[in-house]
């Protein structure tokens, strides 16, 4: 399969006119390789390793959530990040595409993975953007589990380096109907609240958005940017190896950011 065609057949799933205003979806730097056969390495983030990566595997396709460029370009000058990776794109043919926020509302996209690990049931999204689609997820348990059960589980699914959650008198109480929003999804709390879920899994929550949860009876948990992004770069990967590329894989440079101090 050429990219041109691979990126036509995401496109009809995840169509990059559905990102929002302030994002920038679809081509980052397509240095003339879209008649070329596909040899996809997909990742979270575009970053310099992801590049180096994508050069020692003979990659000519980085496949990104994250947009490379989310604002306009006022220079390019050596040694910034943002110019040596359009340098080495062009130097070595390789191009970066992402999917930002189109993914994050289709099926088995960002949200609706998260629900999947989670094994909710009766899925609908937190705010509709058209038919069956939209950000988040919020389904119920089955069978319900109380909140430290809910906690271990997404420990051991996710593996956070870092689990932060509301307080709570009773790690003991019933929790039955759960929201989910890879990324950064506290600006979904209000909208989380009025469709009734006891629990909210997302990511970049601060100080005041766990009070402004509290106040609204909602227990906010917090497992991180890329723990709850991640698993849907490698479904993605899953998807793009069902189509019998020449070559697919995830990112093994991808990282998370943040270290803890134990």
């Amino acid at each position: 399969m050429k990219i041109a065609d691979l990126i036509t057949w995401f496109e009809a799933w995840a169509n990059p006119a559905w990102c929002e205003g302030w994002d920038n979806c679809g081509w980052q730097i397509e240095p003339g390789v879209l008649q070329e056969k596909v040899r996809v390495l997909v990742c979270l983030t575009p970053t310099l390793a992801v590049m180096q990566e994508a050069i020692a595997e003979n990659a000519n396709l980085i496949f990104a959530h994250h947009p490379l460029i989310f604002n306009p370009l006022k220079s390019l000058r050596t040694g910034e990040a943002i110019a040596e990776m359009v340098r080495l794109a062009f130097t070595h043919n390789i191009g970066i595409y992402s999917a930002h926020t189109n993914f994050d509302q289709v099926q088995d996209g960002t949200a609706d993975v998260l629900a999947q690990i989670l094994e909710l049931k009766e899925i609908t999204p937190i705010v509709p953007t058209q038919a069956g689609l939209g950000y988040g997820r919020v389904g119920l348990l089955e069978p319900f589990l109380t909140l430290q059960e809910l906690l271990a589980a997404i420990q051991t699914r996710l593996a956070p380096p870092n689990l932060i959650f509301s307080p709570s008198a009773d790690l003991q109480q019933t929790i039955s109907r759960v929201a989910v929003l890879g990324g950064s999804g506290a600006g979904y709390i209000s909208a989380v609240a009025k469709i009734g879920a006891q629990a909210y899994l997302t990511s970049d929550c601060k100080f005041h958005q766990f009070q402004e949860s509290r106040d609204l009876n909602l227990i906010l948990i917090d497992a991180g940017h890329y723990a709850t992004e991640r698993p849907a770069c490698d479904r993605l990967v899953q998807k793009f190896q069902s189509l019998n590329l020449d070559w697919v894989q995830l990112s093994q440079k991808d990282e998370d950011f943040r270290q803890f101090f134990a």
